[in-house]
């Protein structure tokens, strides 16, 4: 499945109004699910205990107008006008500010960077850059290269902000879900109610859990019909109550009815905020999933149709409440209470089926910045899926799915109210908000070259907002806050120790590594027999001999005619174009047919199948033969080896180059045109498959060049055999029981319980081999 070309193509963002209008209409189902049932839940979460509703209003507009000055505030000022500016090359999310500003201040935790990857055309330096260097931004620059501890820190501060987004992938289809079901309350008696209604919310989630393996692209197209009926339904619902119930509700957006609000509540008011702070649940969603869509149509579908919808349903709820003092209970204050009771069941159905939107949106970006953390070391390798071959965006993790289905269920059983639930999700929201933030402060100073005065503007003026809420949300630990706390500490934990064992462990490879004199001293030959085939030796490193091949060669009495050291490695980019795939350079004198091939691949990059990778791969480097300048054939790797490296783009994009061609049976149909030309060999009957470079025909190849493809081609034909190395580390005699446990015990389940390289699952095993060795760090 060649995605390449798809996903460069759905990010060229293209001028028209058309394209404009339709991602913006797309984005709805996508993007606004979460958000536009948050009408659901915000109003019975905020009087669930803390507040009671008046006969004076002041309680109902004090919501109401914190509702409208947040909404206003933090989604449409904050992420609308600013945060969506900060994308890495199209790519929002928590992970696209920390990779800018690993490369704006070399503060990435990537252990196997180089000074060639930021030659790639997406690594460019984004923002207004100025020719004077800022003496503010010098100093915070050169502070976070220099203080391991503040990488350290912000390293901490992203993972932090992507565990709460997976603890958010928890609470919100139970939160949603939940909510959408409590209409039945109003049908039925309390005693039926509390039976009836669990069951149909478990049914539902495991149903909503169960679909994902097909890939939301297969019910796409019901996303964002299903989000514009129920805006257009809370709109319309929101409009009738304020012109029948009361006309003048529109004064409470007054900021003046926050202050009569606290000033009446106080403590209790304060303790409320983490119910009104629900009114933005969702609004992360719009930079997370800034790659599938455009900054301009997201702009569009919020202003124009999200915004005023939620605005409208507001203050409907509210219009309808300032005139029903008499509720009996804290559930009658809800969303469906205010709805006529003639349209309360289709309008119950359409919530739903809004919920299980919202949800499917959360669970897909959960799934995409488990992906990303994987890409950079920050997670185990797991199993990914491309549920779509023209979306990339749409992945499917099953070990991540029934793991988020677990503890949703979970989460239901144990709460059994959103009261609970409503303080959960708020605190994970408010803390990714939070953090996104921070990070923003520290991009408008590095990356866009902003006064330093200005970003603390920001964090001043948006950090104090969210703070309040933050502290209000936190008082409330004990009665479901912990929930998302105990989750982002799990993963944390998980994600932390991965990244510590996997940084410690290449430390140990480029410690062992082999010198280029141990490689010289041995010949062409390498001490041993050279017998027919490729020989590909996976590898971290990206410079250096890894010290599985000496363990190789001095156990074993043979070894294949070409060898390839591949390493395959993430870049802090999101994708990194066909034409600049491969590294590729040599190890030793060219007679020793010895090469490295660096495959570099950003974080939102789709892995080809190994058919594809391997002619790529052997593609690359018979471009790299015939392309090689002769001062560069010197047989010595120092310093300089980055320089030798050459850039080889993919078999698909390379137009100009060598064309490889693979039959299964023999022919000689196949002739050589004026602009084309084939290296043919004779192979014995045996062989099976009959390889063939097409190269172009000027300039000329000398006879040398030819010989060292005819012998890859042979080697090629032969076939090629995988060498899998291994690493286990232990920490060695003498280090701390912290550094113990760490890479003894948890590293060490994490690598026994992970999976492999993805293209290693479909290694046959006859050709694979796997060496290991053990290092004490």
């Amino acid at each position: 499945m060649d995605l390449e070309g798809v996903i460069h193509d759905n990010r060229i963002k293209r001028d028209s109004w058309k394209t404009v209008l339709t991602l913006a209409y797309q984005s709805l189902g996508v993007v606004y699910g979460d958000l536009s049932t948050s009408p659901l839940y915000v109003y019975k979460s905020t009087f669930a205990e803390d507040i009671q509703h008046s006969e004076t209003n002041e309680e109902i507009y004090g919501v109401l107008s914190f509702v409208f000055w947040t909404l206003t505030l933090i989604p449409l000022v904050k992420y609308v006008f600013i945060v969506l500016r900060a994308d890495d090359n199209g790519e929002g999310g928590t992970f696209a500010l920390y990779s800018l500003l690993c490369r704006h201040a070399r503060v990435s935790s990537l252990p196997n960077c180089q000074l060639a990857d930021e030659e790639l055309s997406e690594y460019k330096k984004d923002g207004s850059v100025s020719n004077d260097e800022n003496v503010s931004r010098s100093s915070l620059k050169s502070t976070l290269e220099k203080c391991r501890v503040l990488q350290r820190v912000l390293l901490v501060l992203a993972l932090i902000g992507t565990c709460m987004v997976i603890g958010d992938g928890v609470l919100t289809p139970a939160i949603s879900v939940f909510s959408a079901v409590s209409g039945l309350e109003l049908s039925m008696s309390k005693e039926q109610h509390q039976y009836v209604e669990l069951p149909v919310v478990c049914a539902i989630l495991v149903f909503l859990f169960a679909l994902q393996h097909y890939g939301t692209h297969r019910v796409g197209f019901l996303f964002a019909p299903v989000v514009i009926t129920w805006l257009l339904c809370i709109s319309a619902i929101g409009l009738y109550n304020i012109l029948y119930w009361n006309p003048h509700v529109f004064q409470a957006l007054s900021p003046y009815y926050m202050y009569k609000f606290l000033k009446k509540t106080q403590k209790g008011g304060w303790m409320s905020l983490g119910g009104i702070l629900l009114c933005i649940t969702g609004s992360e969603a719009m930079f997370a999933d800034l790659g599938h869509f455009s900054q301009l149509s997201i702009k569009i579908a919020f202003t124009f149709a999200v915004y005023p919808s939620l605005i409208l349903a507001y203050m409907g709820q509210a219009a309808y409440l300032s005139k029903h003092h008499n509720n009996e209970s804290d559930y009658r204050i809800g969303f469906y209470v205010s709805v006529p009771e003639k349209i309360r069941w289709p309008v119950m159905a359409i919530a739903i089926l809004a919920a299980v939107v919202g949800s499917q949106a959360i669970i897909t970006g959960t799934f995409s910045i488990i992906k990303q953390c994987s890409a950079l070391g920050c997670f185990p390798k797991v199993k990914i899926v491309h549920t779509s071959s023209k979306i990339h965006g749409q992945i499917y993790i099953p070990e991540v799915n029934w793991t988020l289905m677990l503890l949703c269920l979970a989460v239901t059983v144990g709460f059994r109210n959103t009261k609970h639930m409503a303080n959960a999700a708020g605190l994970a929201v408010i803390t990714v908000m939070l953090v996104t933030t921070c990070l923003m402060s520290l991009v408008m100073v590095l990356c866009w070259h902003k006064n330093v005065f200005l970003a603390i503007c920001f964090i001043f003026f948006f950090g104090s907002i969210e703070a309040l809420y933050f502290s209000a949300s936190l008082i409330k630990f004990l009665e479901g806050a912990w929930v998302p706390v105990a989750l982002s500490f799990i993963f944390l934990v998980v994600m932390y120790v991965w990244h510590y064992g996997t940084l410690k462990k290449y430390e140990a490879d480029v410690q062992n590594k082999v010198s280029i004199n141990w490689l010289l001293s041995l010949g062409p030959t390498l001490g041993i027999v050279r017998v027919r085939g490729i020989g590909l030796i996976h590898t971290e490193l990206v410079s250096g001999i890894p010290a599985i091949f000496s363990h190789f060669v001095t156990n074993l009495p043979a070894f294949h005619q070409v060898v390839v050291f591949l390493c395959i490695k993430s870049v802090p980019v999101p994708h990194v174009r066909p034409e600049e795939r491969f590294l590729v350079g040599r190890v030793g004198p060219k007679e020793y047919r010895l090469y490295r091939c660096i495959a570099r691949y950003g974080y939102r990059d789709v892995h080809k199948d190994d058919v594809e990778f391997e002619k790529d791969l052997v593609c690359s480097i018979a471009e790299f033969i015939r392309s090689e300048r002769p001062e560069c054939n010197m047989g010595i790797e120092d310093l300089g080896e980055d320089q030798k490296m050459t850039v080889v783009g993919t078999l698909s994009s390379n137009f100009e180059g060598i064309k490889l061609c693979e039959d299964d049976a023999y022919s000689s149909d196949m002739i050589g045109t004026s602009e084309t030309r084939e290296i043919e060999i004779q192979s014995p009957k045996r062989t099976r498959k009959r390889v063939r470079f097409v190269v172009p025909e000027s300039p000329q190849i000398d006879m040398e060049v030819q010989d060292e493809l005819r012998e890859l081609m042979e080697a090629r034909e032969a076939g090629m055999a995988f060498i899998m190395g291994h690493s286990y580390v232990r920490a060695k005699r003498g280090s701390s029981w912290m550094k113990k446990v760490v890479i003894d015990y948890g590293y060490d389940f994490l690598r026994k319980n992970s999976r492999g390289p993805t293209y290693a699952l479909s290694i046959p095993h006859a050709s694979s081999l796997e060496v290991g060795m053990v290092y004490f760090v």
